[in-house]
């Protein structure tokens, strides 16, 4: 087979240019079902734009797809969204979590970089038009990284399914570890059947979820994160380009996946920082490849003209002293534990309020949690953090404490 034949150089100056059309042949690899030649698929009609919800800024924009959201990456907090907890198929966006389970067992040691995987029968892809391939010989071998990056950056089937049985056993095996690791991730409305994203009715996730994920990756992969700003892989003489539009025309983003099938229509998790922000975004069944980077780009746009950061407090300051009972000392001094940031709608100023634990007594140990600091924009919570004890306080003899009943 000719490498020549699945060159895809012009694919960077289409991407670049955003002016990529479903029907390329880049973009079979995101598995495109194959249309009869004798019947013309009608065009694909634009969807009616989604009106978005911000539970602390006005504005929020309409996007024309299934579900989509606007994420900070530093808190977790949700910005906008639209559907974001409707479970819905979510394509290749599914290889971002068997990205990240290959670089959670690289991190603990479970892979080595170096490490071979064979290729099976059932991973090696058949050179078909209809899916997305690294293109690994059949009953070859590949090295784990190398198959990270065909994961990551060419979304390959093959690869997916290599590393899953290498992993695992078998997909459904790997699909187990998968949705074990989407439960303690707080990933609610999301169920895994296979590690490519290949079409199963019983294989979904929402915007929100797969928000969350992305957030783990940038927080708990940051070894590997630079693989999902790569533009292009190189393997077994095949050179594929990533389909992440964005990572051609905008310098802040650096991530992270592209999704597509019929039944899951065009998909984006994108990732894009900014002075000190960090914003995540998902759009879920859009109608096109170029309206998925444009309403990413929509997206990005307004919530960093929308959002800055705010630091309540700094950290080691004094935020109040907590009465405390029966200890050596009748207060205790009472701090953040570590810094606190918030993204807040621009120009609003942010009010905090202080919960301590009802019924505070001696010990107390420095470090311990004794309640939280609670932050307002506008009238709305907007965040809170824990308020850590300064001090030990130890508990005070019995005549003393005894004295203190009496008082109280």
């Amino acid at each position: 087979m000719s490498s020549t034949k699945f060159a895809l150089l012009p694919l960077v100056f289409a991407i670049a240019a955003g002016t990529l059309v479903p029907n390329a042949p880049t973009f079979a690899a995101e598995r495109r079902a194959a249309k009869p030649a004798a019947s013309k698929k009608p065009a694909v009609e634009a969807l009616p734009p989604l009106a978005g919800q911000s539970a602390v800024a006005s504005g929020a924009p309409a996007i024309p797809a299934k579900a989509w959201l606007v994420m900070d990456a530093d808190s977790g907090e949700v910005l906008a969204w639209a559907n974001p907890d409707e479970a819905l198929p979510p394509a290749s966006l599914t290889k971002m979590m068997t990205s990240f389970l290959v670089e959670q067992a690289l991190r603990s040691g479970k892979l080595k970089k170096d490490e071979l995987v064979s290729v099976s029968e059932n991973a090696w892809c058949r050179g078909s038009s209809t899916e997305s391939c690294m293109y690994l010989p059949l009953n070859g071998q590949a090295t784990v990284i190398d198959l990270l990056r065909g994961i990551v950056i060419q979304s390959g089937n093959d690869a997916s399914k290599a590393i899953a049985e290498h992993m695992a056993g078998s997909e459904a095996g790997f699909a187990k570890l998968m949705n074990a690791e989407a439960k303690r991730l707080g990933m609610t409305n999301t169920n895994f059947v296979n590690p490519t994203g290949l079409p199963d009715p019983a294989h979904k996730a929402s915007a929100r979820d797969l928000a969350i994920l992305a957030r783990a990756i940038i927080r708990d992969s940051a070894d590997y994160y630079s693989i999902y700003a790569e533009r292009e892989f190189k393997y077994n003489g095949i050179k594929q380009g990533n389909r992440n539009a964005l990572l051609y025309t905008d310098p802040t983003v650096d991530g992270l996946k592209t999704g597509h099938t019929e039944e899951a229509g065009y998909c984006l998790v994108t990732s894009s920082k900014r002075n000190d922000m960090r914003l995540i975004t998902v759009i879920l069944n859009t109608n096109s490849a170029k309206a998925r980077a444009d309403e990413s780009r929509k997206l990005l746009s307004w919530g960093f003209s929308q959002f800055e950061k705010a630091t309540p407090f700094q950290p080691n300051t004094l935020v109040t002293n907590a009465k405390i009972s029966y200890g050596k000392a009748d207060t205790v001094a009472a701090g953040l534990g570590a810094p606190w940031t918030l993204t807040v709608p621009r120009g609003q100023k942010v009010q905090t309020s202080v919960q301590l634990k009802a019924d505070l007594e001696a010990p107390i140990a420095k470090g311990a949690v004794i309640g939280k600091v609670i932050a307002e924009s506008n009238g709305k919570p907007i965040g809170e953090t824990p308020l850590i004890a300064q001090a030990d306080v130890e508990r005070a003899g019995f005549m003393q404490r005894l004295w203190q009943r009496l008082v109280k």
